[in-house]
């Protein structure tokens, strides 16, 4: 693995480390557990996804797909 590589895995775990502590306090340990297991599976699908519609619109569409689902399970309520 490279460098780069590295570089960006860490900050992902940093963020989904920080939106984990979020979800819990807002939503509880399932919901929170839940949102996790989709942020991963959207790190890791990305990669595919970008060899199809490349890397910036595979990252946006993940990422939007991750906020929705966290938006509708931890924020919408208030």
């Amino acid at each position: 693995m490279d460098e780069e590589a590295a570089a960006r895995r860490g900050r992902a775990r940093r963020g989904g480390a920080a939106a984990a502590r979020q979800w819990r306090q807002r939503a509880g340990g399932k919901a929170a557990g839940a949102l996790g297991v989709a942020y991963v599976a959207a790190f890791a699908g990305s990669h595919p996804l970008a060899k199809k519609v490349g890397a910036w619109p595979s990252v946006f569409g993940v990422a939007g797909a991750v906020a929705l689902a966290s938006w509708a399970v931890a924020d919408r309520r208030g």
